[in-house]
């Protein structure tokens, strides 16, 4: 039986705990709770499937991936995807770009998981607090009500993680440290 899987970065606590406040507000307030399925992530590597009886050959393959340097990560203020995404700002850092580029060759060689490179959006580093369900009229009003709204945070990235889903959930299932 296939499962699905993607890789991300995890902010550590207390973070964490207040961008899932944000998202349930806006779920409180906005009626969109997609964004409520996952915790508050990075994508490093958008979803894929895998055989759930080989998730052992997953999991050795990018524990095998090495990445030494911890980095920050600095989140800046709301921004969007029109009409569709709200998320909170990513600033751009070589090192982010960097783990990024490096992960998803790893696991192209590796794991033969092509379809990250099929995406001709690139790499935008965001957290994303509504999508998917978010009707175009509500997503107007959201991102008129969260467009001048602050958000700042800084947080020393130290790992990433593989999420895989659980129903209509995605829950973190392993956690990569780097290796300093």
């Amino acid at each position: 039986m296939f499962q699905k899987y993607f890789i991300a970065i995890v902010p550590p606590e207390p973070l964490l705990s207040h961008i899932q406040d944000v998202k349930r507000f806006v779920f409180e307030n906005y009626q969109t709770k997609g964004a409520l399925r996952s915790p508050g992530h990075i994508t490093l590597h958008m979803p894929f499937s895998w055989e759930e009886s080989k998730e052992d050959k997953l999991l050795t393959a990018i524990e095998a991936f090495k990445y030494t340097d911890n980095f920050t990560i600095s989140l800046a203020n709301f921004s969007c995807f029109e009409p569709r995404v709200v998320f909170i700002n990513v600033e751009e850092s070589e090192q982010l770009l960097d783990l990024q580029k490096k992960l998803v060759q790893h696991v192209k060689v590796n794991l033969q998981l092509f379809n990250q490179s099929d995406d001709l959006r690139g790499f935008h580093p965001h957290i994303t607090i509504a999508f998917r369900d978010l009707k175009k009229p509500v997503f107007y009003k959201l991102w008129s009500d969260y467009q001048h709204k602050l958000f700042e945070a800084k947080f020393t990235c130290r790992s990433f993680s593989l999420l895989k889903q659980a129903g209509d959930r995605w829950d973190v299932y392993k956690t990569f440290e780097f290796r300093t």
